[in-house]
């Protein structure tokens, strides 16, 4: 999973990163447009900035920057990072608004004791435009992964989406493994694959 790095702190009103495509729901069937998606970890938090270009479906208790939980009744953005050697992992929810939940989980489905206590620290943001297309970003510190979750190359991470709600559509970043939507797997979530933003933005 490619996390892009950037040795200057990344600001909301100046973002500048590449988005990544998610063309296809769980079953396969195309998404148009595509939802967008991208990761980055500037020297002090992980960006994790979500797009889609339809209008998005709320939760009702949904405000932003508040910290809310069942967000997944709605359509959000996902965020997965696993830390393969205990079997622990951490979801973290988006709302299109900048509402935000986070859980760990000891095991799939399986909640650690107080595994759902907000992080400290954490930044959303969130434009939501009149024709409906959104865009919203949620900042980790990273110093809190790495002792939650010990977030680094050895990390698992996906991206996951729920839109059209109520009639939902899945989506997912990684190949989970087919059957019903299930984004708990965190064996199947892809390795850390760090790439400099810099080079990407064409900077020498």
């Amino acid at each position: 999973m490619t996390v892009f790095t950037s040795e200057e702190r990344l600001l909301w009103g100046a973002l500048d990163v590449p988005m990544l495509g998610l063309t296809k729901d769980w079953h396969g069937e195309a998404v148009e447009p595509a939802a967008g998606w991208c990761l980055v970890a500037d020297p002090e938090r992980l960006w994790f900035v979500a797009h889609h270009a339809r209008p998005a479906e709320l939760h009702p208790a949904a405000r932003p920057g508040v910290f809310q939980a069942d967000l997944w009744k709605a359509d959000c953005a996902e965020l997965f990072i696993s830390h393969p050697a205990s079997g622990r992992y951490m979801e973290f929810n988006l709302s299109p608004n900048g509402a935000w939940w986070c859980g760990e989980f000891k095991a799939p489905r399986e909640m650690a004791e107080g595994g759902d206590v907000p992080m400290l620290d954490v930044a959303t943001f969130a434009d939501m435009d009149g024709d409906g297309a959104w865009l919203a970003a949620l900042a980790l510190p990273l110093d809190l992964l790495q002792a939650r979750v010990g977030f680094g190359e050895e990390s698992g991470v996906n991206v996951t989406m729920v839109l059209n709600s109520p009639e939902q559509r899945f989506l997912t970043a990684a190949d989970l493994g087919g059957g019903e939507p299930d984004f708990h797997r965190p064996a199947r979530f892809p390795g850390v694959v760090y790439s400099p933003l810099a080079k990407v933005r064409g900077i020498v």
